[in-house]
């Protein structure tokens, strides 16, 4: 499936998220718009505007890692479940030698690129699932992949597998039910979430 080119331009902004203004994105302010235009272009019902915004456990592993770029600095760094690609850019600006952006979603791929350009950077590598092949990165960087139970049960096995292979492995969550035992809390962030009030209390996790 192929977005076109204005897609983005027509339906989001370039907006800095509150709690990493280091980075801007492609986000929509109107997420119910959003979803009908989505459904009213290239494969209509088949994607979520999840990318679309800038989600809480991403925000809290962008903010740490830029605030400690040595995590990242001159290694291959894993943005699972990328979205929109705050992480991973967060990770590139850090001094990441080389930054793949994992997500299904065909709008997340077509963005990460473009939202990589307006931040300056380069060496962020759109891909598709890769919960199906071995682990060969230095840096696995997880953020809000716990959101339901199907995702938690395939990404559980294989974050121990990177773990397992010598990768440093880091969540961002708020606190999700499906979040596996055995993390160690590294950060914690008031985020302010969008559409609620209060700002959410996210940890960043390190395995094990």
């Amino acid at each position: 499936m192929t977005v076109p080119a204005d897609f983005f331009a027509q339906h989001t902004r370039l907006v800095r998220p509150p709690l990493v203004p280091e980075v801007a994105l492609h986000l929509a302010d109107d997420v119910t718009a959003l979803w009908q235009a989505m459904d009213d272009g290239p494969g209509a019902g088949e994607a979520s505007p999840f990318w679309a915004a800038a989600w809480v456990g991403g925000q809290a592993l962008a903010r740490h890692v830029l605030d400690h770029p040595e995590l990242v600095a001159g290694r291959t760094v894993l943005d699972l479940g990328a979205g929109s690609g705050l992480v991973g850019i967060a990770a590139a600006l850090a001094g990441a030698a080389r930054v793949v952006a994992s997500d299904v979603d065909p709008y997340a791929l077509a963005v990460i690129p473009l939202n990589a350009a307006a931040n300056g950077v380069a060496g962020v590598e759109p891909v598709g699932d890769v919960l199906d092949d071995e682990p060969d990165v230095d840096v696995v960087l997880a953020g809000d992949v716990f959101y339901d139970l199907r995702m938690a049960d395939r990404v559980r096995p294989w974050l121990f597998t990177a773990w397992v292979r010598g990768a440093v492995v880091l969540v961002g969550d708020p606190g999700r039910s499906q979040l596996p035992d055995g993390l160690h809390e590294v950060a914690g962030y008031d985020v302010p979430d969008s559409g609620v009030d209060v700002a959410r209390r996210t940890t960043v996790w390190r395995l094990p």
